[in-house]
């Protein structure tokens, strides 16, 4: 048996809380012979759960492992992640989406729910056996890093997405618009660097198609990685509707700007790219009042022989898991936008609702899991891109002074990260 009594935290609307672990979950009192934390005036909030995740592992283990990115999680204050679909092979059965599973289990870290994708090898002209990985518990589907293009495509999906009570997530990025060249936004920088503009309208104009498409057909969309005013103006009309939908947007998309690519240091290099004042501030806007519903990191690493090249041919991607909670306190909680209540809505509660992501988000109460993370909101530190637990380094909060608040991790009971 495993014990813990964690004593003197603060729950997220600041009231004092102690809570007692036994093995896997909350009770009411303390256990014989359990272990005394002193959390001296801590936050304590349930795990943080991330919908959009890339492990790379199968075939891309030079960037990361699932044992690795898990473990970034971990130091993240994540209890769950959803592992995105775009691996070699491609999460495309319900074998490949056990075996995801099972890399998770082994590794230990955090749990973690296989991402299936939408269409087969996610070439965007078959449907992948929906239905058959829905059957074997997969609740969520995506060619995330390739938006269906496809319409009637689309329809399909979400049809099979109101069957099955599972969500199609879509990169939305309309590719004769927004093409292979494009690589940093149109409005803000594109043509004083001189590089491939992607504009504002390749978002808008698929999240416009796909919300219609789901209030025809009844299956629930998720948009993924939103970053336009534009964007969170398609996703309140169609809230306004009644369509069922939801929306995500990045801690790099919150807080970072497309500025930061004067130097063209690949580092920044995102996909969709970062966007300018106006851009952020509707993202910002739209996560307080609620139009955007969760905060998923898309988690992105890569080797550093991908971000080595030049720009316009670099890999577009970046480490999201470890500064998440700092991005946000940052953009959100010390500009007064968000309360800690909020952000456990945004990062943990909803984000474990959309994803069926059973035992996560839930409140901190006898008889709920034990998953959860202690949080010191005060800490800040210089981020050093060496001490992160990632295989890569693509880091793009490296020497920035920001907030380190994750003072704990427990995952069903068990510490999965303690601060040394």
């Amino acid at each position: 048996m495993t014990a813990y009594t964690i004593r003197g935290a603060r729950a997220a609307d600041g009231e004092p809380v102690d809570l007692f672990v036994c093995n896997d979950v909350l009770v009411d009192e303390p256990a014989p012979n359990a272990e005394l934390v002193e959390a001296d005036g801590l936050l304590v909030l349930p795990g943080l759960v991330d919908l959009h995740t890339h492990l790379r592992e199968p075939g891309l283990e030079d960037s990361e492992t699932v044992a690795s990115g898990t473990a970034c999680a971990a130091r993240g204050g994540y209890t769950a992640v959803f592992a995105m679909a775009n691996t070699d092979p491609v999460t495309d059965s319900p074998e490949r989406a056990r075996h995801i599973a099972e890399l998770g289990r082994q590794a230990n870290n955090a749990e973690v729910f296989p991402v299936g994708s939408i269409t087969v090898g996610l070439v965007g002209e078959q449907l992948s056996p929906i239905a058959e990985m829905a059957a074997a518990g997969v609740r969520l589907f995506s060619d995330d890093g390739r938006c269906l293009m496809d319409s009637a495509l689309m329809r399909q999906a979400l049809e099979l997405a109101a069957e099955t009570d599972t969500v199609i997530a879509q990169h939305s990025q309309d590719h004769l618009l927004a093409g292979p060249d494009a690589c940093v936004d149109e409005r803000s920088v594109a043509g004083r660097l001189g590089l491939t503009g992607w504009p504002w309208v390749a978002e808008s104009t698929i999240i416009a198609r796909d919300v219609q498409l789901s209030e025809l057909t009844g299956g629930r969309l998720h948009i993924c990685h939103i970053t336009t005013a534009e964007s969170v103006d398609v996703v309140r009309w169609a809230k306004a509707r009644g369509v069922p939908v939801s929306a995500e947007v990045t801690p790099h998309h919150l807080l970072l700007d497309s500025s930061l690519l004067s130097g063209l240091d690949t580092t920044f290099k995102v996909n969709p790219p970062l966007r300018g004042a106006g851009d952020i501030e509707a993202l910002r806007a739209g996560l307080a009042d609620g139009t955007i519903d969760i905060v998923g990191t898309d988690h992105a690493p890569h080797a550093a022989a991908a971000k080595r090249a030049a720009f316009p041919a670099a890999k577009p991607g970046m480490l999201g898991l470890e500064q998440a909670l700092a991005s946000v306190i940052e953009t959100m909680v010390n500009t007064g936008r968000m309360n800690w209540s909020d952000v456990v809505r945004v990062m943990s509660t909803v984000p474990a609702q959309i994803g069926r992501a059973g035992g996560h988000g839930r409140p901190l109460r006898p008889g709920q899991p034990a998953n959860l993370v202690l949080v010191d909101p005060d800490r800040r530190s210089m981020v050093d891109r060496e001490r992160s637990a990632s295989a890569s380094r693509n880091n793009p909060y490296h020497g920035m002074d920001l907030p380190d608040p994750i003072e704990a991790t427990m995952w069903a009971g068990r510490w999965t990260y303690r601060r040394t």
